[in-house]
């Protein structure tokens, strides 16, 4: 594989020297071989102690995902649980953790929903990211709370070479989707910008099988998205920026099991449907004092809104959560042999409901440490972050990680890492169902990790882990949230990237053994094997590939009473470079038109699967004009 000048810059100097040159990070985000996310600064993938993948704007196009969810479902060791229409809410399980033990960040920011836990990441739109980084085993060093199960980044599309760079897609396939798309990017020496919006429309499919009937009819979903990125250099050691990522529209779902409203349980024909709204801006100031020290301060607002309406009725309901963010962090390089990184994080959460809350607004401050050192035949870095929340108190967090070089091209690492979520306002103040008392799930990580580069262009990146997990939260027999469920993971991972013949290719695997530890059971919708297969070849002008997936069986409940069978899918996608400017693309996804189910329902008593999508197809023209 074959370095640009930068990520090979970037790959031989010390972390603490990655941000030198002005527009460094935009330009990182651009380049497979460099990871922000794990320590918030610009490093090699290699130097990270965690296991990672990264997905840059060149691979989301070869690879035409029509989402960001599609494009997880890639990584191994990620699973991805649909229920309900397009817009529904994904279960997401890194490592076999539930989905709010895991942070979701939009170019630094926690996007999360302080109600829920959950991050609403089916309403980001794929065409305005830029990259999207997916971190595996708890950073909760570096972010806190939540980043138990790994941490996943979404960087908005930025700008790139200098001058004006306009583009347009537009598509068309199956349901009635359509995908319209503009954007405009450039930059000179100084400043560098992107704006870009889209909307998205699809009449959906009908989700459920056996329900009432006024939910037989398909979820239509649409989202219009804008997204902006601007930077400026005010001198050569200085610069200051801004981003910002609004995602608004519709959703219609199935709901099977009568009203939406939860404080009642009187079963209602209905055809329910959301307005949602998620949204991020940030700024920020990057400034090198000297040679050795290195300074950024971040400052955020995230909201997650959602009203959900029924088109049969009156009934309405409102949850809406809204986030203030700043972040400091100092990299200092001390010597050659020795970095730091200090920093401090502050964040307040205010929800506003339609169902009262006894508390609606809580802060988070906390401090943080890490150590970094280089030796000659090994490395260290040692980290230490406290937190001190207004309800639960405070919680402490250690990592580490030893990395043995055993020649050039092979590493082994072994990690210690811990983790903690905070309960989320439902499980404190959600009215007759919540308890206040409730204590931070916590988790203990030990993980060994084999990097090997087999071959000049073949590349082999293994995991072998092992989570405890602690207070986890349950409802018990009141009805309530208690800290009384443990879990333990086991789990191997696998991912090897090469080229031959010609063709790229990108092989994922994942074994884990998720249990709950009273019982003995597997973890709810858990598959204990994942496969992911990426073949892509490029014939001058034309562009040719396919994706295999395949997923093990599972259960949808935690006494292991309700299997659900596996699956494998298969897709094809070509793309057309008719001229410089012009460019065709076609894919199926699930060729096979494999009926498969991820999660049940159930229904007069009976249980049934939720309806995943069969064969379909897009076309798409991208225009980029030359100016």
């Amino acid at each position: 594989m074959k370095l640009s000048p930068l990520a090979l810059t970037l790959t031989l100097l010390p972390a603490g020297q990655l941000l030198a040159d002005t527009f460094e990070r935009d330009q990182a985000l651009k380049l497979p071989e460099v990871l922000i996310s794990a320590n918030r600064q610009v490093e090699a993938r290699n130097d990270s102690s965690a296991a990672n993948t990264v997905f840059t704007r060149d691979d989301i196009d070869r690879l035409q995902p029509g989402s960001v969810t599609d494009l997880l479902s890639r990584v191994p060791g990620v699973q991805v649980v649909q229920t309900g229409g397009r817009g529904s809410l994904p279960g997401i399980y890194i490592r076999g953790t539930q989905s709010a033990q895991s942070l979701v960040l939009v170019d630094g920011q926690r996007i999360g929903n302080s109600t829920s836990g959950d991050s609403n990441l089916q309403h980001i739109n794929i065409d305005q990211v830029e990259r999207v980084e997916v971190l595996r085993g708890s950073r909760s060093v570096i972010y806190g709370s939540d980043a138990i199960g790994g941490v996943i980044q979404i960087f908005t599309r930025r700008g790139g070479e200098q001058g004006l760079q306009p583009r347009m897609h537009i598509g068309f396939g199956s349901h009635q989707t359509w995908e319209r798309s503009l954007g405009l990017s450039g930059g000179d020496e100084k400043t560098r910008f992107n704006l870009g919006a889209s909307l998205d429309e699809t009449a959906g499919i009908n989700r459920t099988h056996e329900s009432y009937p006024s939910d037989s009819d398909h979820d239509e979903y649409r989202n219009k998205s804008v997204s902006l990125s601007l930077s400026h250099a005010l001198t050569d050691d200085i610069e200051i920026g801004a981003n910002l990522l609004d995602n608004r529209g519709k959703s219609e779902f199935d709901n099977p099991f009568g009203r939406f409203d939860t404080t009642t349980f009187e079963s209602l024909q209905q055809q329910p449907y959301s307005d949602f709204a998620v949204s991020s801006i940030s700024s920020y100031v990057d400034a090198r004092i000297n040679d050795i020290w290195k300074t950024r301060v971040e400052f955020g607002h995230s909201e997650n809104r959602e009203k959900t309406l029924d088109k049969l009725s009156d009934e309405r309901s409102v949850f809406n959560t809204y986030r203030d963010s700043v972040n400091w962090q100092n990299d200092l390089t001390l010597n050659e042999r020795n970095s730091l990184i200090l920093g401090g994080d502050w964040y307040e959460d205010r929800i506003n409901s339609s169902t009262p809350f006894d508390e609606d607004s809580r802060w988070n401050r906390a401090a943080f440490i890490q150590h970094r050192y280089q030796a000659d035949s090994f490395s260290t870095e040692l980290g230490l972050r406290r937190d001190q929340n207004q309800q639960f108190g405070g919680q402490n967090s250690w990592s580490g990680t030893f990395t043995l070089p055993l020649n050039p091209d092979n590493d082994v690492l072994l990690t210690y890492s811990e983790g903690f979520r905070a309960p989320t306002f439902n499980d404190l103040y959600y009215p007759d169902f919540s308890n206040p008392d409730l204590k931070p799930e916590t988790s203990k990580s030990y993980e060994l990790q084999w990097r090997s580069q087999l071959t000049e262009t073949s590349r082999l990146e293994t995991s072998l882990y092992r989570t405890d997990l602690e207070d986890a939260i349950i409802f018990g027999s009141n009805s309530r949230p208690q800290n009384v469920a443990s879990a333990r993971i086991n789990g191997f991972e696998a991912a090897l990237k090469q080229e031959l013949f010609g063709w790229q290719s990108n092989l994922g695997v994942a074994i884990i053994d998720p249990r709950d530890r009273d019982s003995g059971h597997t973890l709810a919708r858990r598959a204990r094997r994942t496969l992911s297969l990426d073949l892509d070849r490029q014939f001058d002008r034309f562009g040719l590939g396919a994706s295999w997936q395949a997923v093990s069986s599972s259960y949808d409940d935690l006494n292991n009473q309700q299997p659900l069978g596996g699956y494998a899918l298969l897709g094809l996608r070509s793309s057309w470079e008719l001229n410089r400017e012009v460019k065709l693309e076609l894919k199926v996804d699930n060729l096979l038109d494999k009926g498969y189910s991820r999660a049940l329902y159930t229904h007069d008593g009976s249980q049934y699967g939720y309806r995943e999508e069969g064969r379909a197809w897009m076309f798409g023209v991208t225009w980029t004009p030359g100016l």
